[in-house]
């Protein structure tokens, strides 16, 4: 029995017609179309894009150079260095993401104990030399100082997921 309506199915071409079908009810819907440049898509709180790096309030890097973020990473995109302090605290001297092997999965974002490394909702990057695409230490925190009201609003509004 169970031939026959294989055979049938596929001589009266039933999965064919029901595609058919599909198109022909959308074919008269309005269309949905966003104009890229002009028009943008509102972005979720949790969208992963450029990296920043935070300070505190106080003007002090948050990092304290753990280096979990370095060790979790799936790509290995992270390189750290640090040392310590007079006040005997560590501190990084290089803190480098190489974002064209960076999987923007969020890890190092998820496992940092100061959330000192975010992803935030830029999208709209591009290199044009050579080297460019490693974010240093000072080019993380320049986007996270112009960015910080961006990024505090965003992880307020995750907050309750967390």
């Amino acid at each position: 029995m169970k031939a026959l309506s294989s055979w049938i199915k596929t001589w009266y071409l039933s999965e064919l017609w029901a595609g058919l079908a599909l198109t022909l009810r959308y074919f008269f819907k309005p269309k949905i179309t966003v104009y890229y440049p002009e028009e943008k898509t509102p972005k979720s709180p949790r969208f992963r894009g450029l990296h920043a790096q935070r300070r505190y309030p106080n003007g002090e890097e948050r990092c304290i150079a753990c280096k979990l973020c370095e060790a979790i990473c799936p790509a290995l995109a992270i390189t750290i260095d640090s040392e310590m302090r007079e006040d005997g605290t560590r501190r990084t001297t290089r803190y480098d993401i190489d974002l064209f092997k960076c999987i923007y999965c969020g890890f190092c974002e998820e496992v940092c104990p100061v959330d000192a490394i975010v992803e935030t909702r830029i999208s709209e990057f591009h290199f044009e030399k050579r080297g460019e695409q490693i974010m240093t230490k000072e080019k993380l925190l320049a986007v996270g100082d112009k960015y910080e009201a961006q990024i505090a609003a965003d992880r307020a509004a995750d907050a309750p997921y967390r």
